[in-house]
């Protein structure tokens, strides 16, 4: 059974027992989360599809770890103007591991 939810602006398909990156979350390292945005659910020809979210559908997830991604650098350049920016960017994340999928 696998499931499309939404958290942080963005949209993942996990099945229970995946490891997934996502946008920081606010929980404690080991903790139990729900995301109740589910988008969809489906167990091979059977799916079930919300508009926008499925009724009653939730994925639970235990929070594994925090931490930041690899550095993003971005350099704005101007030629001939003598005029050169360097920026970087690290975006935090939570680690989560999905446990299980109600559809």
């Amino acid at each position: 059974m696998y499931a499309v939810f939404k958290t942080g602006g963005k949209q993942y398909r996990a099945a229970a027992g995946d490891t997934l990156k996502v946008e920081k979350i606010e929980a404690e390292k080991g903790a139990t989360i729900e995301l109740d945005q589910v988008l969809m659910v489906g167990e091979g020809e059977a799916v079930k599809i919300g508009a926008p979210y499925l009724q009653g559908g939730k994925v639970t997830a235990r929070v594994v770890d925090h931490g930041r991604a690899d550095k993003v650098k971005i350099i704005k350049f101007k030629r001939r103007k003598h005029h050169m920016k360097h920026m970087g960017h690290r975006q935090y994340f939570t680690q989560i591991e999905i446990t299980g999928i109600d559809g």
